[in-house]
């Protein structure tokens, strides 16, 4: 069936960040927006990030400084439009014996606390690990440490607010969709796709954007174009175990080998583990840590913990799949994390592809990519707007979630302590929406579980594309952490019996 007689200006393929941020950026340009997307909304890599907005530290080893500044101005630009899911975060960098040596740690550091512009985030300082309560988790021969800023993120939800944002100004945002042919005639795009219900669709566009994350050379493939850059697809597997401190602070461990991890405080009470860098040669469907992965990750955070960590303690691992540039780097950890943005006009409609780029350069990379298209179509105004306007629920400062948090506790007092905390940081003001006037669960058509509504539910139904129980306990909200196999069975009946109803 044809979705519209009017060609859209912009056909975006995938729903990752850099898709769903530059949704937003063209819809607020005044451009007509369609975004498809083959699964949910950050059902890939952009929900299996380590959850950090960071300049990389790292990356400074490898002399990849303008990535790290670009990434580094993002910081307090991101922070500052959505302070409900991103929020700063102090980082311990202990000094270990024999490897990166101090000089070089507080050089590094020095960097990176000066060629971002960094304004509100505060400055590394020296700590001594036997005094400092970041210290006593660790092992005793670790005494001097660096204590320096990055910032925390709900990854997958900075998706779905791009998502909702976009929709909000006129993109029509379609999940679960696939793009199954591309081609040109008579100067527009003609997008081939299809659902997960076995219907057939036909999109015109003037212009289509790739941002298929890992499958960028297969989608490419489907529209006849070749590429302009090879990829390395690396896999970032992740642990996450019980809290092993009560501290906020979080860690950046070095190892042996040259790579580093981190230990983060993750949802209350657990502890965050990762990331590995493996070369991933098999499919993108089902990407899931490897024994050897596991195993790795334990055992670099036992070499720092006073507690060991086994592979018994890990509740729970996630991976994804990193599309980086090839740049014929011989270790997965080596290859740069930049991006490339290409604009093939040879068919005589724009098509842009997005290769490689990184969580926290998505609204970057979303407004360099309008910019470029906005040179091709008339419709997108050149004017950059997404620096200064917050998403969903983020229109308050970035030192006030404590009072909207104060808020909800006086108005919602049925509320526990910890489902306030997690609302306040997952829907910032947008939790008065469907919170309206509640006085108890019952109006809030009752709770499913830890906190859980069914008006929450139907928010992420209505507003935020979720479908099914993964979508909403482990991308909507982590609470996946939290429900038993019953209450996760509890969930899924309900859902069984709202779609039986007709609409």
């Amino acid at each position: 069936m044809s979705d519209s007689t009017q060609p859209y200006d912009v056909i975006v393929v995938g729903g990752g960040v850099n898709g769903a941020g530059i949704a937003r950026d063209a819809a607020g340009r005044g451009a007509r927006v369609l975004l498809i997307e083959q699964g949910d909304l950050a059902r890939g890599t952009s929900s299996a990030s380590t959850k950090l907005i960071h300049g990389g530290l790292r990356y400074l080893e490898h002399y990849e400084f303008g990535l790290v500044r670009e990434a580094l101005k993002e910081r307090e630009i991101l922070w500052g439009i959505a302070p409900h899911i991103i929020w700063p975060l102090r980082f311990v960098l202990p000094y270990r014996a024999g490897l990166r040596p101090r000089w070089l740690l507080r050089l590094g550091l020095f960097l990176y606390d000066h060629i971002g512009g960094r304004k509100k985030l505060p400055a590394t300082r020296s700590i001594d690990l036997k005094r400092h309560e970041a210290g006593a988790p660790l092992q005793p021969q670790y005494r001097k440490a660096f204590e320096y800023s990055d910032g925390w993120v709900d990854d997958a939800r900075l998706v779905l607010l791009n998502a909702r944002d976009a929709a909000d100004r006129g993109a029509r945002i379609r999940t679960h969709t696939r793009a199954e042919l591309m081609r040109v005639e008579d100067g527009l795009w003609v997008v081939e796709a299809s659902d997960d219900r076995g219907r057939s669709y036909r999109f015109t566009g003037r212009s289509l954007v790739n941002a298929a994350g890992p499958a960028v050379l297969d989608l490419l493939a489907r529209a006849s174009a070749p590429p302009d850059y090879q990829m390395r697809l690396v896999r970032g597997s992740h642990i996450v175990v019980r809290r092993k401190f009560e501290h906020p602070y979080a860690y950046f461990f070095q190892l042996p080998d040259g790579r580093i991890f981190f230990a983060i405080p993750y949802e209350r009470d657990f502890t965050l583990i990762g990331t590995t860098d493996q070369d991933h040669d098999g499919p993108l469907g089902d990407v899931r840590a490897s024994t050897e992965e596991i195993a790795y990750l334990c055992e670099g955070a036992s070499e720092y913990f006073r507690e060991p960590v086994t592979p018994a303690d890990v509740v729970w691992t996630y991976s994804g799949v990193r599309p980086l540039v090839e740049d014929g780097s011989g270790r997965p950890e080596a290859a740069t994390r930049g991006y490339r943005i290409d604009v093939d006009l040879e068919e005589g409609a724009p098509l842009l592809t997005i290769y490689g780029g990184k969580i926290t350069s998505y609204r970057h990379v979303a407004e360099h990519a309008v910019d470029e298209l906005s040179d091709h179509l008339e419709a997108v105004s050149v004017k950059r707007w997404t620096a200064t306007a917050p998403l969903p629920g983020g229109d308050f400062p970035t030192n006030g979630a404590a009072a909207l948090k104060a808020e909800y506790k006086l108005a919602y007092p049925f509320l526990p302590a910890a489902t306030v905390d997690r609302i306040v940081k997952a829907y910032g003001t947008d939790a008065r929406r469907w919170l309206g006037d509640a006085d108890g669960w019952d109006a809030l058509g009752g709770e499913i579980a830890h906190g859980l509504s069914v008006a929450e539910i139907e928010w992420m139904m209505t507003r935020e594309w979720a479908r099914d129980v993964e979508d909403i306990l482990w991308r909507r909200s982590k609470l996946g952490l939290l429900f038993t196999e019953a209450e996760a069975a509890r969930l899924a009946a309900w859902l069984e019996a709202k779609r039986s109803v007709p609409s």
